[in-house]
């Protein structure tokens, strides 16, 4: 099959339903799934074969998605999850346990930065925030504890391109994988491709672009030695008492390079079954087969407000990968050369009560808090989406009083600038 992005969108994991020849994916809306005998359910829970059990572990319209990503980012495996929340939080619990930690980017989005300093905390794991503009402070935040680097290819709100390279450099030097965050960049960047070992994403977001449903999902590189510093990840290489002992480097070889990710479908969703439903994993399939082009209008509608804030006078700054300067601009040109993505921030005069009057003044755009819709969406961060963090945490992450975050959808662009602009205007008085 072709490696193109827009082929594998809508191919990839799927040619046709064997039972009845239809084209498009089923909603296979079941629980369960019957066995042929005994001897086929002692295989599949034995792990000697892949297959149905129960639509908590794995469900046949969830594999579709499951596939098409893994196809998409270059990975060997994927498990969708129930939300991004989820798809962060077990991309961290399959490698760390009470007593661990796990060393952090700064620049994210508020809900995972929460995640990590209080609910991470309550169960024993360590995060370190670091900032990522210098990358060797991963390193000097390393310990014999550490188990794993963590961070937002494009991080919401502060946009400012992670180094996913250096970062995944100094990871192997240690033996520890890094996990991206990919949810603001899918097709714009494949952080496999720069020596990551996990991605995940918000489903939620641009995947679906349509905002009707609520997912997650983890994608495994398949390039990630978890057995050559063993010691590094006992997660891995030391028996499992949850799963019969399984040691899981071992124990999955004769499937592939899938200890990862396979670990974390029969434990971590098993357990705590933070399960996709299989209608949202269809609906957000629907959403990836035209996620090429949504993209590329993203992107293109993106650049053009951040030119036209640009220009304002009452707006003192704008946030976007465009204008970055020096190191920053570097990472740009390195890293998103397909396009800069369609989330922007920007800063009024008038500070966080001009900020308000913008967002209560737009009638195009809606106030909501997500990213990535079709449509154009505006939100005053400070008091909603990082209202949970002290100020100093919102300043670390990028949220200033008056910053207003903006995704930009994919309307004609004269009819998002006009809408910006009045409400711009109204702002002033």
């Amino acid at each position: 099959m072709s490696n193109h992005p827009e082929t594998l969108a809508l191919h990839a994991g799927w040619r046709r339903d064997e039972a009845t020849t239809a084209v498009a994916v089923p909603i296979y809306q079941t629980t369960a799934f019957q066995f042929n005998d005994t001897d086929h359910a002692a295989g599949l829970f034995g792990l000697a074969q892949l297959g149905n059990i129960y639509t908590r572990i794995m469900n046949p319209t969830t594999d579709v998605l499951e596939k098409r990503m893994a196809a998409l980012e270059g990975g060997v495996a994927a498990l969708a999850l129930a939300s991004g929340q989820a798809a962060s939080m077990f991309s961290v619990l399959n490698v760390a346990k009470a007593g661990d930690n796990i060393v952090s980017s700064t620049d994210l989005y508020g809900g995972t930065w929460n995640l990590f300093a209080n609910q991470l905390k309550d169960l024993g794991i360590e995060c370190r925030f670091v900032d990522p503009a210098d990358p060797e402070a991963f390193a000097r935040a390393t310990d014999d504890r550490t188990r794993a680097y963590y961070a937002e290819t494009l991080p919401n709100p502060k946009l400012r391109v992670f180094p996913i390279a250096e970062v995944a450099a100094i990871g192997k030097r240690f033996g520890i994988p890094l996990i991206m965050d990919n949810t603001a960049a899918p097709l714009l960047v494949r952080p496999f491709d720069h020596g990551a070992a996990v991605v995940m994403y918000s489903a939620t977001k641009y995947l679906g672009g349509h905002g009707t449903s609520i997912g997650g999902i983890v994608i495994d590189g398949g390039n990630f030695d978890w057995e050559a510093n063993a010691a590094r990840q006992p997660a891995l290489n030391t028996p499992d008492p949850s799963y019969h002992g399984a040691v899981w480097s071992q124990a999955v070889k004769p499937l592939g390079p899938i200890a990862y990710i396979l670990k974390m479908r029969v434990t971590l969703l098993r357990d705590m079954g933070a399960c996709i439903s299989p209608m949202n994993a269809w609906l957000i399939l629907q959403g990836i087969e035209t996620l090429a082009l949504r993209m590329r209008a993203h992107c293109d509608n993106a650049s053009a407000v951040a030119k036209f804030l640009g220009a304002r006078s009452d707006v003192t700054k704008v946030i976007h990968p465009s204008t970055q300067t020096g190191a920053g601009a570097a990472m740009v040109a390195k890293y998103l050369p397909r396009g800069q993505g369609g989330l922007l921030g920007f800063e009024l005069a008038g500070g966080a009560e001009a900020g308000k009057a913008f967002i209560n003044n737009l009638k195009l755009l809606y106030h909501v808090a997500n990213i990535g819709d079709a449509r154009s969406l505006a939100i005053h961060p400070a008091s909603t989406t990082h209202s949970q963090l002290s100020a100093d945490e919102q300043a670390a992450t990028g949220v200033s009083p008056g910053y207003i975050r903006l995704s930009i959808g994919i309307e004609h662009i004269d009819d998002i600038l006009a809408d910006i602009g009045q409400a711009l205007d109204a702002a002033k008085g």
